[in-house]
């Protein structure tokens, strides 16, 4: 299935397995938005709000979040109500993708306005699947707000 929107899907993840685990799953996936990692929330920050390495404002700024919550710097929940915080930024949909099933977690993701919580499966076919789902959804199938530039 090829996907209907030039949307760019930032993964914001720190674990260099999960990381390569994502981006072969992306591509079995056949999914053709691009899929830009970032390291920790600090880097997801900066690229959401265009600056320091990502200042290149010539390129459209990821419509879509996929955050995992245990990472160094700034963790996924520091990082989901920095940008649920911020008037130029709330908008864009958040999906936490992490290993955590703990109620807390689910519970504190949705207070801080995540907009879908998904456990990572254990295999790669299942995340294949996980990920095949997503693209449908959340590309296909829901409307997703415009394109917004950071307010200066």
């Amino acid at each position: 299935m090829t996907s209907s929107r030039p949307i760019t899907v930032l993964l914001a993840e720190d674990d260099p397995d999960d990381q390569l685990m994502a981006k072969k799953a992306w591509e079995q996936a056949r999914i053709l938005n691009p899929l830009e990692i970032v390291d920790n929330g600090e880097e997801l920050l900066d690229c959401l709000r265009q600056r320091g390495r990502f200042a290149d404002t010539s390129k459209e700024r990821p419509g879509l979040v996929l955050l995992d919550l245990n990472m160094p710097r700034m963790d996924g929940r520091e990082a989901l109500a920095e940008i649920k915080s911020d008037a130029s930024l709330r908008r864009i949909p958040v999906i936490i993708l992490t290993t955590s099933k703990a109620d807390e977690d689910v519970l504190q993701s949705y207070d801080l306005g995540v907009n879908s919580y998904i456990a990572k499966p254990v295999t790669f076919d299942s995340l294949v699947d996980v990920i095949k789902g997503f693209e449908q959804y959340w590309i296909h199938i829901v409307a997703l707000p415009p394109d917004s530039q950071p307010a200066d």
